[in-house]
């Protein structure tokens, strides 16, 4: 629906703007032409500045016509976004009172396990929930500024990812970090580059996870990537191995997220040796 009401006003902003163009043009050479020949008025800075004046006429309608439906259909756009997620928190919530509840009724192993894979399910669905609302959010320039200690954060995050990949093995060596940030998006981010160091490892495999002199690393001693994918891995939608699913916000937005905050990324790999991605986190901008 949203496409292509989107696609007929872009397309009828088109037409409106260059119509207004050429109306705007035409008016210019005949208000010089009315001026200079009919009313005989042959100073040039009199008819410069009645041209810059229609000029700056036109502009404003023009500059009417195109914000105007623009900014019409994004803020239809917002308040339809709002209450999807108010639509999408309800089943959630639904989900999670009347798990408690058969928690309480059900005790043998079978309906444990098959709660457990419920609750593990529904978990996941409000992580995508929060994405989402951190993507609509970030699009609309509301981000959340926080001080808080990267290594609180990081613990956070693995309390929720160990679950979901109960082969891998951490080591797992952090010490206090203050920073500033968007917390929800480098949430996201940290969600991002573990995820990325499971899926292309070995199912047993050790994931290191450093915090040390304000630099974290995350490393792996997965598939590796040789230099032609290097150069492509944070383009948008890109995949090495296109059998593996995506997850999280994607390493191009993760890339957009440490220039906005300006961390510095780095990306170390070799093919079949394991990749280790550093964010560094200035002192004096983004440090404490």
């Amino acid at each position: 629906m949203f496409v292509d009401s989107g696609i007929d006003l872009f397309r009828n902003v088109e037409i409106a703007l260059i119509t207004l163009y050429i109306m705007s043009v035409a008016l210019i050479v005949s208000s010089i032409y009315v001026v200079h020949e009919i009313l005989e008025v042959h100073q040039w800075s009199i008819i410069v500045l009645l041209a810059l004046i229609v000029s700056v006429g036109m502009g404003r309608a023009v500059s009417k016509v195109a914000m105007e439906p623009l900014k019409e259909y994004i803020d239809h756009l917002d308040r339809f976004s709002k209450e999807t997620l108010h639509e999408l928190n309800l089943p959630i919530n639904t989900i999670t009172a009347n798990l408690s509840m058969l928690r309480k009724t059900h005790e043998d192993e079978k309906s444990i396990k098959r709660l457990d894979r419920i609750e593990m399910a529904t978990v996941m669905l409000k992580e995508r929930y929060n994405e989402l609302d951190y993507l609509i959010k970030k699009q609309m320039e509301k981000e959340s500024i926080e001080t808080f200690d990267i290594r609180d954060l990081i613990d956070e995050r693995l309390a929720f990812l160990k679950p979901l990949y109960p082969h891998a093995q951490w080591a797992i060596m952090n010490e206090p970090c203050m920073v500033t940030l968007d917390r929800k998006g480098f949430a996201k981010v940290i969600d991002n580059l573990v995820d990325n160091g499971v899926k292309y490892s070995p199912s047993s495999a050790l994931i290191t996870i450093s915090l040390h002199d304000n630099k974290l690393s995350i490393c792996d001693e997965g598939l590796g990537m040789d230099e032609m994918t290097l150069v492509r891995i944070f383009d948008r939608y890109y995949q090495s191995d296109s059998t593996m699913a995506g997850y999280g916000i994607g390493l191009g937005l993760v890339k957009r997220y440490c220039d906005r905050y300006k961390i510095g990324l780095h990306v170390h790999s070799q093919l079949g040796e394991g990749t280790c991605v550093s964010l560094e986190f200035n002192r004096g901008r983004n440090g404490k």
